[in-house]
């Protein structure tokens, strides 16, 4: 047994063990195993404006995989779609509820969701898998305080596919801006900013923000339009539709930058929920510069 301390010493988490057996009495879960059938309530993010206090902040690099929630005994997505991970994957997971992306590596998002998304998981695919953990959803205290429970945690595990997510500080925007040159170089796609002093809460805030040398967001598939030109015969555009916001009503708009001819042949299906870059809105609210990224596999049915 251990005695979790806060930064002023005293106890805030009372004593609990770090026996990760199934069930373990006093083990770092907090309430009862979910059974999900919708989606979790998971910690969103919002997007990172110059002029936010980061000394607030720990920084850590965005992953571009599939948002997986293990709630003490399955995977699922954040759509809440179960996630059939082979057995060996998740051998030794604690009944601790975790927060993380299962990820492919830098740039290889396409493969991450292909795996995934299988119905008959392939062992092979999955060992190019990683799962990264960010979170213990069902645990209290500060993120501060929570970051040394989720490293005992994966350390417990100790399997080479599940990591703990490297948490750090930075100065200032400029040193913020510099990093996130650094990872995008690199191959990453841009940082996350948690807030040290934030409990975990299924919704989205300030607490947790992304950082990226581009806004994205989701929006759904209403309508195929027909090519012209050298598209003839095949998807021109997708018009797609983002829901109403900040007191603005539902917005369409049409989508065609950044499909691929593969995308033109084979179109996202009416419903869908795709993903798309943009540089700021017009007045109206449509995203300017709109281009199309990807489906978002893991969303899809929210």
């Amino acid at each position: 047994m251990r005695q979790f301390r806060g930064p002023s010493g005293r106890s805030i988490f009372g004593v609990v063990t770090l026996s990760l057996a199934l069930g373990a009495t006093g083990a770092l879960w907090v309430g009862p195993v979910r059974a999900a059938t919708s989606a979790p309530s998971l910690m969103l993010a919002n997007v990172y404006q110059a002029g936010v206090a980061l000394q607030d902040y720990w920084v850590s690099e965005k992953y571009d995989g599939v948002r997986g929630y293990w709630d003490g005994a399955k995977l699922w997505t954040r759509g809440g779609e179960p996630i059939m991970a082979p057995a060996w994957f998740t051998a030794g997971w604690p009944a601790v509820p975790l927060d993380g992306e299962l990820w492919a590596g830098r740039g290889r998002f396409v493969e991450a969701a292909s795996t995934v998304r299988q119905q008959t998981p392939n062992d092979d695919a999955w060992r190019k898998l990683r799962f990264m953990a960010f979170d213990l959803p069902a645990q209290g205290g500060t993120f501060t305080e929570r970051i040394d429970f989720l490293n005992e945690v994966v350390a417990q595990i100790n399997r080479p596919w599940v990591q703990a997510v490297v948490q750090s500080r930075v100065a200032d925007h400029q040193a913020l801006q510099r990093l996130l040159l650094k990872t995008v170089k690199a191959g990453g796609e841009g940082l996350m900013l948690h807030r040290g002093a934030s409990l975990y809460k299924g919704q989205r805030s300030n607490d947790l923000l992304k950082v990226k040398t581009h806004e994205d967001a989701e929006a759904r598939v209403v309508a195929h339009i027909a090519g012209k030109g050298k598209h003839a015969g095949k998807l021109g555009a997708l018009l797609v539709e983002i829901p109403p916001a900040s007191g603005k009503p539902a917005q369409r708009f049409k989508l065609g930058t950044g499909l691929t001819d593969a995308d033109r042949i084979h179109p996202p299906p009416l419903g869908s929920l795709v993903t798309y870059r943009f540089r700021g809105s017009n007045p109206g609210g449509i995203p300017r510069f709109a281009s199309f990224m990807r489906v978002r596999q893991d969303l899809t049915g929210q």
